[in-house]
């Protein structure tokens, strides 16, 4: 298999959280969620790992994550920020909403020249996800430009403390034929309810934003970037977002996307009362010799 990075978004502040999250100790010696994801991506065979932050916050960043894996894997780190923006676009002052997930894989691109995984800095994958994913980059059947997504249970996504927003996908065979966002996502009996009338059971494929994508990507980012700053960059709130895009290809039929089933079970902190829970399935998968301890 030729080079493989991690592409990390870390950049966003947890909004109901009330902090940055990315930071906090999960495990039994102050191992924080991402320190879980790197380990599972190297033991994977991935070669490098970029890390999307914010410059306010890069020393915290390097001295409390980043630093501990310097001479295991190659780091980088690029900056996602609101004037981080094509030539003839400029942001508007009161805005402090970063621009989306689409806007911070574009952040990356000069440095990014080989296939590349993306994930959120915030969320538990699981092993079996790094290596899902790694093996589907090693096949020779995979066709340029090689785009896919990992597709989790939505039973084995949900929150035991508030309803959750999964990106729902719908499937022909194994190619993504759209993810739409559904909120209001919570256990009711044997079920699953949601803000749709719709019947879920929770055996559901969803995104959790763990993408697979060839540096081809960034030609459709930027030119669907540049398209939504002219029609929603005055909005403060607007976002530019991954599935969307991933939508825009699939719909005019410019790609396909290739779903990769995985039976880990994700988990994160969306509430606060969360990070209990995260702790202690940790410490089980600690105990079990599943992870070592310390990590690293």
């Amino acid at each position: 298999m030729s080079d493989i990075t991690l592409l990390v978004m870390a950049a966003g502040m947890g909004s109901r959280y009330g902090g940055l999250k990315q930071l906090d100790s999960v495990g039994p010696n102050g191992e924080t969620i991402i320190d879980y994801s790197i380990y599972d991506a190297i033991q994977s065979g991935f070669t490098q790992v970029v890390f999307i932050i914010r410059k306010e916050f890069e020393s915290q960043f390097r001295k409390t994550i980043s630093n501990k894996y310097l001479e295991k894997i190659k780091v980088r780190h690029v900056f996602q920020e609101l004037d981080n923006l094509p030539n003839g676009h400029k942001s508007p002052g009161k805005r402090k909403k970063p621009w989306g997930t689409g806007h911070a894989i574009l952040c990356a691109q000069k440095i990014i020249k080989n296939p590349f995984v993306v994930i959120n800095g915030d969320d538990f994958y699981g092993l079996d996800s790094f290596k899902t994913i790694v093996a589907h980059y090693s096949s020779k059947r995979v066709q340029s430009p090689g785009f896919c997504m990992v597709a989790y249970k939505l039973k084995n996504t949900l929150s035991d403390h508030g309803a959750v927003t999964r990106g729902l996908c719908a499937a022909r065979s194994s190619e993504l034929a759209s993810v739409k966002e559904v909120s209001g996502l919570k256990w009711a009996g044997d079920g699953v309810l949601s803000d749709l009338d719709i019947a879920l059971t929770g055996q559901e494929p969803v995104s959790m934003n763990f993408w697979g994508f060839t540096p081809k990507i960034f030609e459709y980012l930027n030119y669907r970037f540049k398209k939504f700053l002219e029609n929603e960059g005055k909005d403060l709130t607007s976002e530019f977002l991954i599935p969307t895009v991933v939508n825009d290809l699939i719909k005019g039929k410019a790609e396909k996307i290739e779903v990769l089933n995985c039976n880990a079970k994700w988990f994160g902190v969306t509430y606060l009362e969360d990070k209990r829970n995260v702790i202690d399935k940790i410490q089980k998968l600690s105990n079990e010799n599943i992870y070592p301890s310390p990590l690293f």
